[in-house]
């Protein structure tokens, strides 16, 4: 009995100290990765990771190994690249090489390899191209998108002045309005604010937001064989996606019994009409499958990223109400009171412009970008990066960098602004990344966040709880990203 339970004991222990040698041996053959820390066996770098503050230990090791350096996660070696310099050089000058996406077992087991963010191959750049295309045909940068835009934010306004000027939390509405514009794309249509099982989806996508901080998601990136056979928070995040999914394929099929092969209402119909074209083909991706994650990938990318930005925009604004007031002035001289801001109106308010991309830059919504992995062996800086290795550009760290901000821990639009008051492009703004994973949905989260923006502002004033010295605007990290501290505010009507 006791021979038994030592066995029992010690054959988990010995499977992962053999899986440890298997494969950090693999990765270490033939290899000429960047220096960095000497990893523990089995932990590789782990210990050195505080959950709490992983960016800040990232800068720390930066500080120590350079730019460009190896850290281990578990067995596996990811090379980490800080500065705007080593990330331009990787994700844009090799584009090519940097393309591929690196493996997340949290990510892998709810996805598995199909949609948009965490493909590879192939099946990736079928699915992007066609989803780029079709985004872009259903008005993604065209006017049609604007028009859906402007029209959803008047049910938003009518929303702000039933708050009759009293406090409020604004993320409600923000995440509602801006889910509602994505929708219309992907969908086909809009929910009422108190849709109950809309808004089932959108706290489910919270939950598994909150629970990616948790230490047993964490955890199952680097030992996913393990935790697969452990209840836990994990666990749920995955039954959590599964609703999600299950959300979507309501969807998908309602679109089928109705389906127009000649005219496609929105993204699922286009995605519904691919898929028949490409009945027999072997090598096509398009699949229900695909359809399902990708429409997902598309509405989180399009509800959280923007609606999170103009809530910590507007946080910001109340901080420094003399930018509010700049913005004020713009509005009033370019646009005035009596018509409703459009897109042509941007490029005569470079003041407003210059204040958007401080807030995306400032907020630095998700400091450490998403896994990269390199698609060949590939030479960078003198070292070379075997196939699949993974790598994580730091876009703190470019968002940060000081050879490109010359105040980078300051909020201040003057970052976008040249002497004579004009917008000025700074190559370092990367909260879109950049190269061949870029967002695809950059074209919409500029516009939503220029009209949402200005639309708010031309209504209303900014009115905060209490001190505006009290205002705390340092982040909250919830997983991958940054968020605002949570507050309320008023609305002064004009």
């Amino acid at each position: 009995m006791e021979w038994s339970s030592g066995i029992g004991l010690w054959l988990p222990v010995l499977s992962l100290t053999l899986l440890y040698i298997f494969v950090y041996k693999k990765a270490k053959s033939g290899s000429n990765l960047p220096p960095g820390p000497k990893p523990l066996p089995l932990l590789g770098n782990l210990l050195q990771l505080r959950t709490a503050d992983i960016q800040g230990c990232l800068l720390k090791l930066r500080d120590a190994y350079g730019p460009v350096y190896t850290l281990h996660l578990g067995p596996l070696p990811i090379v980490v690249l800080s500065g705007y310099r080593a990330v331009k050089e990787a994700l844009v000058d090799q584009g090519e090489q940097f393309s591929g996406r690196g493996e997340l077992p949290i990510m892998s087991k709810t996805s598995k390899g199909y949609g948009i963010f965490f493909s590879n191959g192939e099946s990736w750049k079928q699915v992007r191209r066609f989803s780029l295309s079709t985004l872009r045909d259903f008005g993604m940068g065209k006017r049609s998108i604007e028009d859906r835009i402007l029209e959803e934010i008047q049910f938003l306004l009518e929303e702000l002045r039933n708050t009759k000027e009293l406090l409020f939390d604004p993320s409600f509405c923000l995440r509602r309005s801006v889910s509602n514009v994505i929708c219309s794309v992907v969908f086909g249509c809009r929910y009422d604010y108190g849709d109950e099982k809309f808004q089932m989806l959108l706290d489910l996508i919270q939950e598994n937001l909150r629970r990616v901080d948790n230490f047993w998601v964490q955890m199952y990136n680097f030992f996913p064989v393990i935790l697969d056979c452990f209840p836990g928070p994990h666990q749920e995040l995955f039954k959590n996606y599964k609703k999600q999914m299950q959300f979507v394929e309501e969807i998908m099929k309602s679109h089928e019994e109705s389906l127009d092969l000649t005219s496609p209402r929105d993204f699922i119909d286009a995605f519904l009409i691919k898929i028949h074209q490409e009945k027999g083909n072997q090598t096509s991706s398009f699949d229900a499958e695909n359809l399902l994650v990708s429409s997902l990938d598309i509405f989180f990318a399009g509800t959280e990223t923007t609606s999170t930005t103009l809530r910590y925009g507007l946080l910001l604004l109340l901080k420094y109400p003399e930018i509010e007031g700049r913005i004020h002035e713009e509005i009033e001289h370019v646009i005035g009171r009596n018509r409703v801001p459009c897109m042509e109106d941007r490029s005569k308010m470079p003041y407003t412009e210059a204040v958007i991309h401080e807030i995306q830059r400032f907020i630095d919504l998700l400091p450490l970008g998403v896994p990269h992995a390199v698609t060949e062996d590939t030479i960078f800086r003198g070292y070379t990066i075997p196939k699949g290795t993974t790598v994580l550009p730091i876009l703190h760290s470019v968002h940060y960098d000081p050879e490109q901000f010359e105040a980078p821990e300051m909020f201040d639009p003057a970052h976008f602004l040249g002497v004579n008051g004009a917008f000025k492009k700074n190559d370092a703004f990367m909260p879109f990344s950049a190269g061949k994973r870029m967002c695809i949905g950059e074209g919409l989260a500029r516009m939503e966040l220029f009209l949402f923006l200005t639309s708010i502002l031309q209504n209303f004033t900014l009115k905060p709880s209490g001190a505006r010295e009290e205002i705390d605007i340092t982040p909250e990290y919830s997983g991958l990203s940054k968020l605002p501290r949570q507050y309320q505010l008023c609305l002064i009507p004009h």
